[in-house]
């Protein structure tokens, strides 16, 4: 399980966030609902490795303190981070972007068996495997994202806001998708704009709100909730 008590970010005098406590489990889907600005991306990027948290703060994975532990150090823990931007190497080809993602010790001597795991949840990924990935569309390039960090054998999935600038039909082809990396026993943690379908697949929520966790349930009873429903679902 990967756990997350009082984080706290600030940005010079700008908090970011403030005593933020969240978690998932192996094999559950979580989402984070807020609006743009809230901090989001910077929990994310804490969790990560990526953004310093304020002394307070601690994250745990599987019991473990990884609080100050550096980006290489966690990734090798088991937590893999997809960022907002996709992160990937846009010169190279997709071949070359999911090698990379194996590099992790953790991960190297299952890089055949990762591969045949990423081939299989992205089939496209398959025929273009010497595809210099500037060339793909935007739906692509988020296969190839997410086929690379599961490469490096994650046991805990983050992801920013995955279906940004994707057409309807993309979008509901990645959260079928991330539906099945669930079922494989990958716990994910997602930060989404798409509330409605991210609440569909995911198992609890939390709403974060300029800086602080501000609700907590169930994915069900927060699809239902009205105040839910008028801020984020457009209803």
């Amino acid at each position: 399980m990967l756990e997350s008590r009082n984080v706290s970010v600030f940005y010079g005098r700008h908090r970011a966030l403030e005593n933020v406590s969240a978690s998932v489990a192996k094999g559950e889907i979580v989402v984070m609902l807020g609006a743009n600005g809230a901090g989001k991306s910077t929990f994310l990027r804490a969790i990560a490795g990526q953004t310093r948290k304020m002394d307070g703060s601690t994250v745990l994975m599987d019991g473990a303190d990884i609080t100050h532990r550096p980006a290489h150090e966690i990734v090798e823990t088991g937590i893999a981070l997809v960022p907002e931007d996709r992160g990937i190497f846009a010169d190279l080809t997709v071949q070359e972007n999911l090698t990379l993602g194996a590099h992790p010790n953790r991960a190297r001597q299952r890089e055949a068996d990762n591969l045949a795991r990423v081939l299989s949840l992205f089939p496209k990924l398959r025929e273009r495997p010497k595809q210099l990935v500037r060339t793909m569309s935007g739906g692509e390039r988020q296969m190839v994202a997410i086929g690379r960090a599961m490469m490096s054998a994650p046991t805990i999935l983050l992801l920013d806001e995955p279906s940004l600038g994707l057409a309807p039909l993309l979008c509901t082809e990645l959260f079928r998708t991330l539906a099945r990396i669930k079922e494989a026993g990958v716990g994910i943690f997602l930060v989404e704009q798409n509330a409605k379908q991210s609440l569909a697949i995911a198992d609890r929520g939390y709403l974060l709100d300029n800086g602080h966790i501000v609700g907590a349930d169930t994915a069900a009873a927060l699809a239902k909730d009205e105040k839910v429903k008028a801020a984020y679902l457009g209803e």
